[in-house]
């Protein structure tokens, strides 16, 4: 596997060229800064409803991630002539398909309620898992996700917004991408240059949709709110993940975000006062349960092709190899 060490959720270093030889350095945990980072990313999305009017969905969407690209650009100060080509190609699509999870993802939230679109927008990593499960039965969380969203969209009752629900699905393709290549990303690059670059190119691509309604729109108010926002989504929670990230492998981390429809619905009740129906909280708990099967399905996979490895080895060089964490 290829975790960093430590899995606590506070785990201690000790730096021992302190004065002390003690001193102490608190490193979290993976999994700590993946739930940070969906609770700022679905607050964010759900304070952002605010500036529609002002401002359009689109419009406040390419405000945050511009006062986001040019904050980073200003910490980081990346320097392009020591990227390599294939980094900058791959730095170039992840700012693209950045572009779309946020930009269609938003659009989708002005139509559905938060919760719905969340557990949409979650097909996209989970058919990943699906997919690099290689196996048959690995397709029975897919299905079973479908059901969840047939339960949440409820298209019998003759209500059904066909737009907000191509949007998330748009939004579910973008975030499947983004999660392959953040990681990609995030282990070429130091620090948080990656983010600063793809953030900036995520701002070109958003332009033509939302620029002129955001510059037409703003208000010294409308710029301070934009501002805050920026610092919940994409700042706060896009830094974590690329953290988090570099700490879990990718099942691990997308068996985790399995739980991000729930936390939509919660906050979407909290925030935006819309109540799910006990149906509706039925699809939630059944895209849950797809989302944490498929990534499982995918790490017993992988596990079992570590276990038959070792047993091909010699037993005096198998037996040093450590246990799969």
């Amino acid at each position: 596997m290829d975790h960093l060490p430590g899995g606590n959720f506070a785990a201690h270093r000790f730096d021992t060229n302190g004065p002390t030889g003690l001193t102490p350095e608190v490193k979290i945990s993976g999994p700590a800064l993946a739930l940070t980072a969906m609770i700022t990313v679905q607050l964010g999305v759900a304070l952002s409803t605010n500036l529609f009017a002002a401002v359009t969905p689109a419009g406040s969407v390419w405000l945050r991630v511009t006062v986001a690209a040019v904050v980073l650009l200003a910490v980081t100060r990346p320097s392009l002539r020591a990227i390599p080509r294939g980094t900058l190609l791959s730095l170039l699509a992840l700012g693209v398909l950045t572009a779309v999870m946020m930009l269609t993802f938003i659009e989708s939230v002005a139509r559905i309620p938060l919760g719905t679109a969340g557990a949409i927008q979650f097909a996209g990593p989970l058919m990943l898992a699906a997919v690099k499960g290689r196996r048959l039965t690995a397709l029975i969380w897919p299905l079973l996700a479908l059901v969840g969203v047939l339960g949440l969209t409820q298209p019998w009752a003759g209500a059904l917004n066909v737009i907000g629900i191509g949007f998330a699905l748009a939004s579910a393709a973008g975030w499947a991408g983004y999660i392959v290549l953040t990681q990609h990303v995030g282990n070429r690059l130091t620090g948080l240059q990656g983010l600063a670059l793809s953030l900036a190119i995520s701002s070109v691509v958003i332009a033509p949709f939302g620029a002129s309604a955001a510059i037409a729109g703003v208000t010294p108010l409308v710029a301070l709110e934009a501002v805050g926002l920026a610092v919940l989504i994409p700042l706060l929670p896009f830094s974590l993940e690329l953290v988090a990230l570099r700490r879990m492998t990718v099942p691990a981390f997308g068996t985790l975000m399995a739980v991000e429809p729930a936390v939509a619905t919660v906050i979407g009740l909290v925030v935006l006062a819309q109540s799910p129906n006990p149906l509706q909280l039925l699809g939630v708990a059944l895209v849950v349960v797809a989302g944490i099967g498929a990534q499982r399905v995918r790490a017993d996979i992988r596990e079992a092709a570590s276990g038959n490895d070792r047993s091909r080895m010699p037993a005096t060089e198998s037996s040093q190899l450590p246990a799969p964490s």
